[in-house]
């Protein structure tokens, strides 16, 4: 199965809004995936005019994904829908522009039943663009049928 195969296998994300160009690695409680934002996505047109970034959320959400996919390839006999519950401790420390290639770094810190803490670190260029935490839950995946 080929990455992007296995992204749509994993979550219900399709474009304009997947943010996962790749996975580059996977092991038990980390995943690390590639996105490489383009000139014409929709959220760098008016964000800046004249000088192009890609949004903060954005970002997250690119991390957000991952972790879902990481969720969900991991749960064996259960069903549901990773879905994100908060947003802690995040911090932006890079601009990435259009034409960047970002590695989002996501590992699995706690499980307590339905609720799976993770955290991310975006880098680009080799250096941190932005690190979180966030959380997830189980929704029941047929409400988005």
């Amino acid at each position: 199965m080929n990455d992007r195969a296995r992204i749509e296998a994993a979550i219900p994300h399709r474009p304009p809004m997947l943010l996962l160009d790749e996975i580059v690695a996977s092991a038990e409680g980390q995943i690390v995936a590639r996105k490489t934002f383009g000139a014409d996505e929709f959220f760098v047109q008016g964000h800046y005019p004249g000088q192009p970034i890609v949004p903060g959320v954005i970002l997250c959400e690119a991390a957000m994904q991952a972790g879902a996919v990481l969720i969900s390839e991991s749960l064996e006999s259960q069903t549901g829908l990773p879905v994100v519950t908060r947003m802690s401790d995040v911090k932006f420390r890079r601009i990435v522009r259009p034409g960047d290639t970002v590695t989002l770094d996501v590992t699995l810190d706690e499980r307590l039943a339905d609720a799976f803490f993770l955290s991310a670190k975006i880098v680009c260029h080799d250096k941190v663009a932005a690190r979180l935490r966030f959380a997830c839950t189980l929704a029941d995946d047929s409400n988005f049928e």
